[in-house]
Parts: C-alpha cells; sequence; structure tokens
C-alpha cells in the first residue's frame, strides 16, 4: 500500500474516532502494528500526532495517538478564511442588527432544506439518520447511534466552519435550535461536546420525550 496513503488513511482514522493504540488502528486498517508505529512516528516527526500513554489496568499503560492542531488542520475548512472576512464585513457595513437579520436568513434556509428530508423519514431513528446523513454531505464527518436508554448520539467529528464559528457563536446556536425544531416535540435534544469548548468534536444527545 501507498505510503502517504497509508498515512492520509491514519489521520482519518483518528480525526473520525478520536485516539487509537497502533494495534487498534492496525486492525482496522489491514496493516501491521509495526508499519503503523512507522507511521506515527513519522506523522509525530512532521507535527500532526501525538501521544499519550493512559494506564487502563495493571500492567504497562497503553499508548493512544491523536492529532494535534495542526493534524486537525489538514482537513477542509470550507474556505473559512473568506467566511470570516464575510462575517466581519456584514457586521461592519450592516452592524449587529445587520448581522442578526443575515444570520436568520441563513437558519430558516437551513431549517426548509433540512425540513423537506427529515418530513419523510417516519420515526425518531429515521429524522435522526436523516440529519446525520444531510451533516455528513456537509463536511461534518457525521455519524449517529442508538443507546441502550433509548436516546440518539449525533456525531460531528470535524466543523467545515469552525472558524467562523468561533467568531461568531451564534452559528452554533443557530445549529442547536435547527436541530430541536425539526426533530420536534418528539424529542429533547442537548450538546454534550462542543468544539468551541475545546472538545474533540460536536456531541449531541437526542432523547424521546418519554424517556
Amino acid at each position: 500500500m501507498d505510503s502517504s496513503r497509508t498515512a492520509d488513511r491514519l489521520l482519518q482514522r483518528l480525526k473520525a474516532v478520536g485516539p487509537q493504540t497502533a494495534a487498534m488502528l492496525a486492525a482496522r486498517l489491514d496493516v501491521t502494528a509495526v508499519a503503523v508505529r512507522q507511521h506515527l512516528d513519522r506523522l509525530a516527526e512532521e507535527g500532526l500526532v501525538a501521544p499519550e500513554d493512559r494506564r487502563e489496568s495493571v500492567g504497562r499503560p497503553k499508548r493512544y495517538w491523536q492529532l494535534t492542531p495542526a493534524g486537525h488542520g489538514r482537513f477542509p475548512d470550507n474556505h473559512a478564511g473568506l467566511t470570516l472576512e464575510l462575517i466581519e464585513a456584514a457586521g461592519a457595513v450592516f452592524g449587529t442588527d445587520g448581522l442578526d437579520r443575515l444570520l436568520a436568513h441563513r437558519e430558516a434556509a437551513t431549517r426548509e432544506a433540512y425540513g423537506r428530508q427529515l418530513a419523510q423519514s417516519g420515526d425518531l431513528a429515521g429524522k435522526v439518520a436523516a440529519l446525520a446523513a444531510l451533516r455528513e454531505a456537509e463536511g461534518y464527518m457525521a455519524a449517529w447511534s442508538a443507546e441502550a436508554d433509548g436516546s440518539f448520539l449525533l456525531l460531528e467529528n470535524h466543523c467545515p466552519i469552525c472558524a467562523a464559528a468561533m467568531h461568531c457563536q451564534a452559528l452554533c446556536r443557530s445549529e442547536l435550535a435547527i436541530f430541536a425544531e425539526l426533530l420536534g416535540p418528539q424529542a429533547r435534544v442537548e450538546r454534550i461536546e462542543h468544539m468551541i469548548a475545546g472538545a474533540r468534536r460536536c456531541a449531541y444527545r437526542i432523547s424521546p420525550t418519554g424517556l
């Protein structure tokens, strides 16, 4: 397997799943643990990954590998610089009220586009699956899962608008409000992990209101 392709797959896996041991990565990518460690050492020299030793039980600590900020920076950010400039320009030209109207327009357009898809999705599980598919298509590296207690998790392992959201956190508040509205009164939506707060990803717990 091409060396650069293997390195890219390692970075992709760490981005999508979070910290992993070399053995975990080897099993997932179907390459030897020795080869994975060699790639990880090279990526660490480039400043893209970093190790963390964790003691999980009796015995030697396990070494987990995770992306550094530079490693996260290898993933596309939807022309973040231009987006940020446009937000700043809108605020400067139209003021706070004008920027709020711009964000409200974006929120309404997103709500309409998502709503058309979720309206065809049946029960809450179907709606969560449809929402995850929409976010995945927009570059959020999204996934979802059903939990044992009857709730659902919506995970976003990448934020293509992160730079803009750091500057204008109303973008994140807007997304949370849209999710809650589209999933309807049958669901309660809470953000339990947030990149803006320093988490590796954004995560939402979606619980049926009867729970």
